[in-house]
């Protein structure tokens, strides 16, 4: 068996990647490990039967956003790949109650933010719109391949529009952590409140370097383009991709376990699966995590820059997933909440703060930050009629647990009952907040960080975000200093994914630029 391209791994960098090759007449085949294709884009009646839940991955803005979703949302159109949207997007509800909810109308935005502190509108507006003006300049360095020669006519263009010291002052701002972007520019606390734990959703913290800036491409995000999610799950826009690339000649499997990328004289000749079977090719896209790639795939290859650099590789906070089945959709107590798509229960910039840190040095958070979905306000297709789902994200699981902040929780590993001793910490918060819970509640499920990585060996510890997403280990450092473009000394190999440039998300940049690198 032979393909033009082997491309290991179904995520959306894999997908993207492989359906961009197939719409161009290569010939690409994608090998999945995992019974199911998807990576984290995994829908499933997690809870009872008629539930859909996605498992992991929900909020699909980035890929609609991105050059991938331009490229492609056509095409996957023709094959069922739909939208739901909401018109709020977004909102922050404290526990005494009060919230703040964020619209896709930036005169609303505005009107909200100056009701709470006079001047906050204006800034909001300002910083939106300062970000739009940068946008194509931005979003090249977020997005495009860092190490080339349109890069840096990119970068001599600015220098030409700004001075060489004013593109150092831009690079200085866009540096800013978000603490101090927020603390410095906006009075109202429920501003700050608003905008804090998307840091989290990036693999940052509001103390981290250029979380700033993260945040403000949220805010442009979500209010240019909303929160939606994909009509019938993620796992149905898993099935379109699938379709557009098969309709194009392109095979996908399943179960088929790449045990090693075969080599000669320094090129790519193939890959040998885990049950002997071969494929030739000429090109391989690896979509996998760093110690995958070089001490599994790569065995044997003389790597020695590669292998040396590995054990320095860090990985970010766990990440923790919760899904109930409602008897009815939930009646907030807070009005104004019911079709928000992404709700965050956090008191503050210092809360969310204290709840990531706790993660960070292996406690479970006493008061963990709460990212709520409420698909099926969206889409009422992913469940019975009358009926509803929540989606529970929390970015600020440990990877390894030394202790609980609270002090309650006495396991030490992710077992059952220490899960489910979390997640009933979690759910005693929610609850709060929504008129008779316990008596709409059908069921939940929870997934630890440790079950996660067991459904994706990429998830190491739980991270979703394919490795620590800190400054000197991101942009033209990512995943190693040396790294250049997901190439290396392996000719014909590209390696792509959430540990590559331009990292997590649902952009599906890294696959995006590998096809374009490849042709398409």
């Amino acid at each position: 068996m032979a393909a033009d391209h082997v491309i290991i791994g179904s995520g959306i960098n894999g997908l993207v990647a492989a359906a961009l090759l197939a719409l161009k007449g290569d010939k690409v085949t994608v090998l999945e490990r995992e019974d199911r294709l998807g990576g984290c884009l995994f829908t499933d009646q997690a809870t009872l039967p008629g539930f859909n839940h996605d498992v992991m991955a929900a909020t699909w803005v980035l890929f609609m956003t991105s050059p991938a979703g331009a490229a492609l949302g056509p095409h996957l159109a023709r094959h069922g790949f739909e939208y739901c949207h909401t018109p709020t997007p977004t909102a922050v509800l404290r526990p005494d109650g009060e919230a703040l909810v964020f619209t896709m109308d930036q005169a609303e935005n505005v009107r909200r933010f100056n009701a709470l502190a006079q001047g906050d509108g204006d800034r909001h507006a300002h910083d939106v719109g300062q970000l739009a003006a940068d946008a194509p300049f931005l979003f090249a360095l977020l997005g495009g391949p860092l190490w080339s020669w349109g890069t840096a006519r990119l970068l001599f263009g600015q220098v030409r529009k700004r001075g060489l010291r004013g593109l150092a002052a831009w690079m200085g701002s866009a540096l800013a952590p978000a603490r101090g972007w927020l603390e410095a520019r906006y009075q109202s606390p429920m501003v700050h409140a608003l905008w804090a734990p998307w840091c989290l959703h990036t693999g940052l913290t509001p103390e981290s370097t250029y979380s700033a800036q993260m945040g403000k491409v949220i805010a442009f995000a979500l209010e240019a383009a909303g929160a939606p999610v994909v009509k019938g799950g993620s796992g149905a826009g898993v099935a379109a991709f699938k379709a557009l690339i098969e309709a194009h000649g392109g095979t996908l499997r399943t179960g088929a376990d790449v045990a090693k990328i075969t080599t000669a004289n320094g090129r790519v000749t193939g890959v040998r699966l885990a049950d002997g079977e071969e494929i030739a090719t000429r090109s391989v896209l690896a979509s996998v995590a760093p110690d995958q790639l070089y001490t599994r795939l790569l065995d044997g290859v003389d790597l020695p820059q590669d292998r040396a650099a590995l054990p320095d590789y860090r990985y970010g906070r766990g990440n923790f997933q919760l899904h109930f089945a409602l008897d009815r959709p939930p009646e907030w107590l807070t009005p104004g909440l019911e079709d928000v798509a992404l709700i965050h229960l956090s008191d503050s910039l210092d809360a969310v703060s204290k709840s990531a840190n706790e993660a960070e040095r292996g406690l479970f958070p006493e008061t963990p930050t709460i990212c709520v979905g409420q698909p099926s306000r969206l889409d009422p297709t992913r469940c019975p009629e009358g009926k509803a789902i929540l989606w529970l994200q929390i970015p600020d699981a440990p990877r390894v647990i030394k202790g609980d902040a609270a002090g309650q929780i006495g396991g030490r590993q992710w077992d059952a009952p220490t899960r489910e001793a979390f997640a009933d910490r979690i759910e005693a918060i929610l609850a709060r907040h929504i008129k008779d819970f316990a008596g709409i509640r059908l069921a939940r499920r929870a997934y630890s960080p440790a079950d996660l990585e067991a459904m994706n060996m990429n998830l190491v510890g739980g991270d979703p975000y394919g490795g620590h997403c800190g400054i000197d280990q991101f942009f033209i450092w990512r995943p190693f200093k040396h790294s250049t473009n997901g190439l290396g000394p392996v000719r014909g190999l590209i390696h792509i994914g959430a540990a590559t440039h331009p990292g997590p998300g649902l952009g599906g940049g890294s696959g995006f630029n590998a096809a374009k690198r490849l042709g398409a």
